[in-house]
């Protein structure tokens, strides 16, 4: 029984009524009595043009399609149905495939990195890798500037330096002994303080750097957002903007069209995305998609829009929507460690293609996430360890795209 691409209006009769019962059967399975729902082409009842179901839908815990997915596998709100996804090359020529929105929203699947030096030249040394710059940390969330550092040096940044306020420098420091650290003035209440921009220093901070990630942990101290808002105007460097660092812009997203560099990157959870547009989070959730390439386009940005199956969305209309990842990610400190993970992909492979770049650093994350929860439940799923698992990560996908060749 199936209901494959050309579904057109909702599953009726005989059928809906199978869909729902093999439903209810899976929701009631045991350990000693389990089901496993394999979808082909997709999910029954799941239309393949980006519509949302308006009957039952077979919720599977795999589907495989062919050639590429559909839309309504990456982006509908019944796109969990899917279950996990994979994608079979049946000899379809590239030119032949239909290309949603003039050919610019892809699945962040393998293939789609194949073009960038993923494998080090045996000459390497770290000066060809980047220079990350992470501001990060505050007092009670030093955490965060550990874990984005840690994120940075798992993904091959060649060297990373986080700048964190002196009063939580010690710990920071002591939290990765491969990356430097730098001191901020701090304010009261343990956050970075402006006046660590007065004189010269944090231009010195700046030299030499090839990346700049703000963001993790920095806090929400008046002083500190203006810091921030700053630093993001004035900075040449390419930037990821994260947490903290996006909430110092909730409301005033027009801001960022004043800024010096050439590429900015957001990296909002819904929540986030909905402060900095001023709108509720279901509004967001509603059409996920559309915000994001809104927003790209309004302020010139680009967008990495969290969630079930990323989204990133350029200023130019391309979109890459990521499938990897699991609900062990839903735990405090992982955004960290994508933002180390984005500045470390910037620093090693340029912002020339970012989009392509971003959404190969959250499949990274994504897929890293997968291999560190193997064996074990995803509630316990640490940050810290979707870090260490990056290197495994990158090596799976280039076996991937050896076995492709």
């Amino acid at each position: 029984m199936g209901l494959g691409t050309g579904l057109r209006g909702a599953a009726t009769g005989l059928i809906a009524q199978a869909i729902e019962d093999i439903n209810r059967l899976s929701a009631h399975a045991t350990a000693a009595s389990p089901t496993l729902i394999l979808a082909v082409d997709t999910p029954s009842g799941l239309p393949s043009d980006g519509q949302h179901a308006e009957g039952p839908v077979l919720r599977a815990h795999r589907t495989v399609t062919f050639t590429a997915p559909k839309v309504s596998q990456l982006l509908s709100r019944d796109a969990d149905a899917v279950g996990a996804l994979d994608v079979c090359a049946i000899g379809s020529p590239f030119d032949l495939i239909e290309e949603i929105g003039q050919g610019k929203l892809r699945w962040a699947g393998p293939d789609e990195f194949a073009q960038l030096p993923l494998v080090r030249a045996v000459r390497a040394h770290k000066g060809n890798f980047g220079h990350v710059l992470l501001v990060a940390g505050s007092l009670g969330k030093s955490g965060a500037a550990i874990l984005s550092g840690r994120g940075a040096l798992r993904t091959g940044a060649g060297l990373v330096t986080i700048a964190t306020p002196d009063i939580v420098l010690p710990h920071v420091a002591g939290g990765q002994p491969e990356y430097m650290s730098e001191s901020l003035e701090s304010t009261d209440e343990g956050t970075v303080a402006f006046s660590s921009l007065e004189g010269n220093s944090f231009e010195e901070i700046l030299k030499g750097k090839t990346v700049l990630g703000i963001g993790p942990g920095l806090g929400t101290h008046t002083e500190t957002q203006k810091f921030i808002r700053t630093v993001v105007r004035d900075t040449p460097l390419p930037t990821i903007l994260d947490a903290d660092g996006l909430n110092a812009f909730a409301g005033s997203g027009d801001l960022f069209r004043d800024r010096q560099s050439s590429f900015l990157a957001l990296t909002p959870h819904p929540g986030e995305m909905g402060r900095l547009l001023g709108i509720s989070t279901q509004t967001i959730q509603a059409d996920r998609l559309a915000m994001a390439l809104d927003a790209a386009r309004r302020w010139n940005a680009h967008f990495v829009l969290k969630g079930h199956h990323s989204i990133v969305a350029s200023p130019d209309g391309q979109v890459f929507v990521s499938t990897a990842g699991n609900a062990g990610l839903a735990k405090g400190g992982t955004g960290d460690v994508l933002t180390g993970i984005l500045a470390a992909l910037l620093a090693q492979f340029g912002a020339n293609d970012g989009a392509r770049v971003l959404s190969l650093g959250v499949y990274l994350h994504g897929l890293a996430a997968e291999l560190a929860s193997h064996g074990t439940d995803l509630s316990g799923l640490l940050a810290g360890e979707v870090a260490d698992a990056v290197p495994r990560a990158r090596l799976k996908l280039l076996e991937e795209l050896r076995s492709s060749v």
